[in-house]
């Protein structure tokens, strides 16, 4: 009886010989007529949300690019252009002066983004790393703010406003929105899922309680930062109420609030009025889609608490 020595077989004929078996995922499922209608049913779904979500944009871009030969309220609706022009955004410009309510906006909101980031995060930090007496009370209050709407206090703020001279200034507006309590709730959470040992051995090394929160921290919550940062650019950006009752100059007027005169000047040419409509929802898009990395990420932390 002769002993093979399986050194001197050819890994091919051993690969030959052993059956392999294909992956769970890549195998090919057969579908049930039950199964077929549930998964069309979910892509049925999908697609009436994604009308719902993105038909009215793409609805307000067409009509924002649409030129004298077409038509606003045709039927059957066309979103594509006929006769494409740009023409509509110079008329924007021709009636409100557009370019400095967008620097005004774009000075609210992002101040208003650092201020959130900035004193979100302390007010966050303390909530969840420091033990001191009335921190569940504190809690308690960031979260009631979260359930009162800003029409039951506004004249209050109003009043507080112009006790201080801010009427009529940004920094009027900023001030309500400088830091929120959703802000402050979302960095308390992200905060909380931090393991305490990083605290403790920062501790053991002497560090502060600043040094704690700047310097170990808040490296570990950038995906927090990103998602308080889009919401508060966002709200900040799109807020009309607030800068309507405080902004009495025309120059001080942010965007949504200067865009008003262009619905009335132009309520018989829609497709001026989605111009400008444009003009205020694509820095958006373009604030999220720079950000949406660190947004997704942001978005989990806290979920867990380790």
């Amino acid at each position: 009886m002769s002993i093979i020595d399986t050194n001197t077989v050819p890994a091919e004929a051993t690969a030959a010989e052993v059956p392999t078996r294909e992956p769970r995922r890549l195998r090919k499922r057969k579908l049930t007529p039950a199964g077929l209608a549930k998964r069309s049913l979910h892509y049925l779904v999908l697609a009436g949300v994604l009308v719902l979500l993105v038909g009215p944009f793409v609805f307000t871009l067409g009509t924002s690019l649409k030129g004298p030969a077409d038509s606003v309220f045709s039927y059957p609706p066309y979103f594509i252009p006929r006769d494409p022009t740009l023409d509509n955004f110079s008329k924007v410009a021709d009636v409100i002066p557009v370019g400095q309510f967008i620097w005004n906006s774009l000075i609210v909101a992002t101040v208003s983004t650092v201020t959130n980031i900035l004193f979100g995060s302390m007010a966050g930090f303390a909530l969840a790393r420091l033990r001191f007496r009335g921190n569940m009370t504190a809690y308690l209050l960031f979260l009631a703010t979260l359930v009162i709407p800003f029409e039951v206090i506004f004249i209050s703020v109003f009043l507080t406003s112009k006790q201080m001279g801010l009427v009529d200034t940004l920094a009027g507006v900023i001030l309500p929105t400088a830091v929120t309590g959703f802000s402050i709730l979302l960095f308390r959470s992200a905060f909380l899922s931090l393991p305490r040992a990083i605290d403790e051995a920062a501790v053991l090394d002497g560090a502060t309680e600043f040094q704690r929160y700047w310097r170990v921290s808040m490296p570990s919550v950038t995906g927090t930062m990103a998602v308080v940062g889009i919401f508060s650019f966002m709200f900040a950006w799109d807020d009309f109420l607030w800068p309507q009752i405080v902004l009495t100059s025309q120059q001080n007027y942010t965007l949504t609030v200067g865009l008003q005169f262009l619905a009335g000047a132009f309520a018989d040419d829609q497709k001026v009025v989605a111009a400008g409509t444009m003009i205020a929802v694509i820095p958006l898009i373009i604030v999220f889609f720079l950000a949406q990395k660190w947004f997704f990420r942001g978005a989990g932390e806290g979920a867990v608490k380790g």
